[in-house]
């Protein structure tokens, strides 16, 4: 082990012995958990070293875990949580929709009212359907332009999430549905442009996050965005935008931004009021193979696909709580508070990506582009931050991700700018040698 690696080992033992001391409840927790779930979890993106802790309640834009620490959540539910852990409309919606039953076997009054809702947000959604998560929404997604062209190849790209079931990480994912994919690289739109060229006999769909969640809160650039769009028209492959976090970023999402309309949108997270949630839908010509009064029709199941909550929560959400002043309004204030952290990192080698209310930490010495930029800068440094930040009582993803909540007020913002300069100030001699 190099010298500056060792520096940085050194500081994180120091650091997670702290953590663990601290929290001798989360860990007895996590003993039990394992003792009936592998590594004690159900979701793997919550795990981290040496164990997570439990959040025992959560009001507003903080939570509380079982050893009596308060942390403002800076991570949002990884962008559901748009709207806090206990916005008041959310929790009257609810309690509404519960009055008129759950399960009802039947359609209800709040599907169509939430639907019209969301084709007035986003209107290249001329018609949708639901799911019950994003990963539903891209698989059917996916589905809709096999079906409809007749191809089975799917063009993607590295670093793209798009859901537990299609992630396009830097090496093979063994769970992914077994999909024909070719992967070019992010906001490389010449590699993009000779796959798509070599497969066009048999290419269904191009699919892509407009900027990276997951992978680190990269925007696709405009041009890239645009050359899509016009290799899809020449190929006649199926467009599709999964907007399932980056539809929070302006009122109808980084393709009204943008202005390059996709095919096909998927869409999940906080649109559903933070609820289990998923949509997609787009070209009504496309859409129509799902037209139950078809004799040709493709069957689309799905117990909770309407459930009552999530419809009433979601209208809730559009209608009342995340409206296009809102959106634009709190989107102002992520870029802000993005500039804000750059400007604390001084000099020092890291990088504040992202858009609006969504961002991400990367130690390196300029922007990625892609995710392979991405993974290239120090990821130890990263878990460092985490644990810093826990101690400060604001709590980020493991990877370095931030996702802005309604509930995260003024104070808070300059409370974390706070905390990070103080990161920065401590740790910068470990940060410059590690990333020299």
């Amino acid at each position: 082990m190099s010298g500056r690696n060792a520096m940085i080992e050194d500081a994180l033992v120091e650091a997670r012995e702290g953590y663990a001391a601290r929290r001798p409840a989360s860990a007895a927790r996590h003993r039990e958990a394992a003792e009936l779930m592998p590594g004690g979890n159900t979701r793997s993106v919550l795990f981290h070293g040496p164990f997570p802790f439990t959040a025992e309640s959560g009001e507003g834009c903080r939570v509380r875990d079982l050893d009596g620490h308060a942390y403002v959540s800076m991570i949002g539910e990884f962008t559901a949580g748009l709207f806090g852990h206990s916005h008041p409309a959310i929790r009257a919606a609810v309690l509404r929709a519960l009055d008129t039953g759950v399960n009802l076997t039947a359609h209800n009054p709040f599907e169509a009212r939430f639907a019209r809702l969301v084709r007035d947000r986003f209107p290249s959604l001329e018609m949708l359907r639901f799911t019950n998560s994003g990963t539903e929404a891209n698989l059917l997604a996916l589905a809709c332009a096999t079906i409809s062209t007749g191809r089975s190849t799917i063009l993607g790209f590295r670093g793209g999430y798009h859901g537990g079931l299609m992630t396009f990480g830097l090496g093979a994912n063994p769970i992914n549905v077994p999909h024909r994919v070719v992967l070019a690289g992010y906001n490389d739109l010449v590699e993009a442009t000779a796959l798509a060229r070599e497969h066009a006999g048999d290419l269904a769909a191009i699919i892509l996050e407009p900027m990276l969640g997951g992978g680190g809160c990269i925007a696709a650039e405009d041009d890239v965005l645009r050359g899509l769009r016009a290799l899809a028209d020449e190929t006649g492959a199926v467009l599709i935008f999964d907007e399932v976090m980056t539809s929070r970023l302006a009122p109808g999402g980084l393709q009204e931004l943008t202005g390059v309309t996709p095919d096909l949108t998927t869409l999940g997270k906080y649109v559903g009021g933070g609820m289990s949630f998923g949509a997609f839908g787009g070209r009504a010509a496309l859409m129509a193979i799902f037209d139950p009064r078809r004799p040709d029709a493709v069957p689309h199941a799905g117990t909770f696909n309407n459930n009552t909550l999530t419809m009433s929560a979601g209208i809730a959400a559009l209608s009342e709580i995340y409206t296009p002043d809102v959106a634009r309004t709190h989107n102002a204030r992520g870029d802000a508070l993005r500039h804000a952290l750059q400007d604390a990192a001084g000099d020092l080698p890291i990088q504040i990506t992202g858009r609006g209310s969504m961002m991400a930490f990367h130690f390196r010495a300029t922007p990625p582009r892609n995710a392979e930029e991405a993974a290239s800068g120090n990821q130890a440094l990263k878990e460092l931050l985490f644990l810093d930040l826990l101690d400060r009582g604001y709590y980020i993803a493991r990877r370095g991700m931030v996702a802005l909540s309604l509930m995260v007020g003024a104070a808070e913002a300059e409370g974390f700018v706070a905390a990070f300069a103080d990161f920065c100030e401590i740790r910068g001699a470990l940060i410059r040698d590690a990333v020299a």
